[in-house]
């Protein structure tokens, strides 16, 4: 029991939504046919708190290729270490921005995935003696597998590369981003 519960807080933690629908491509599809509506939530509570919220609205150009915007709002709070310096800082943040995506469909299982992601966010400046606000660009490729399980319910995992990764700036701890979760 006690292992069902990890797994279920661990899928609620790392939360990645893909928003997807299908539609018959002999008939003639409504542009309602072609919208659908995803993203991610994430929370993380503890010595290091993040809260994230990213929704997305992707428009199907074909049956097998969407493209679309998102907005993305994360908090952030807890201490940092900067490499640079080798100072401690804690941090009390609000980030904000948005992305733009696309995503072709290889399979009915396997995709490929790009993003470009601009946030508005706090770093320290190269001689870490205060923090600067400005946007931070991000473009990330990859691909990833979806697994349905019902209806447009399913379980899905990729794996992102950022081009433009800026260990001082980002606020990821890497390039390589990994999202998984469910779809409900």
């Amino acid at each position: 029991m006690k292992k069902i519960v990890q797994i279920l807080l661990l899928l609620m933690i790392t939360s990645y939504c893909y928003g997807q629908r299908y539609y018959d491509p002999e008939a003639e599809p409504t542009f309602m046919d072609r919208v659908y509506f995803g993203g991610d939530f994430s929370f993380q509570f503890g010595d290091f708190t993040a809260i994230v919220v990213s929704p997305i609205m992707g428009y199907m150009v074909t049956p097998r290729f969407s493209v679309g915007p998102g907005i993305t709002y994360q908090y952030l709070k807890g201490e940092a270490y900067d490499f640079y310096t080798g100072n401690v800082y804690k941090y009390d943040s609000n980030i904000f921005g948005y992305r733009a995506f696309a995503r072709y469909q290889i399979t009915p299982m396997f995709f490929a995935y790009t993003e470009y992601e601009a946030l508005k966010l706090d770093y320290p400046t190269i001689d870490g003696t205060e923090l600067v606000r400005d946007w931070v660009p991000g473009y990330f490729i990859g691909g990833g597998v979806f697994q349905p399980v019902g209806g447009r319910a399913g379980i899905g995992l990729s794996v992102l590369f950022n081009l433009m990764y800026d260990d001082r700036k980002s606020p990821y701890n890497s390039n390589l981003v990994i999202r998984a979760g469910v779809t409900l």
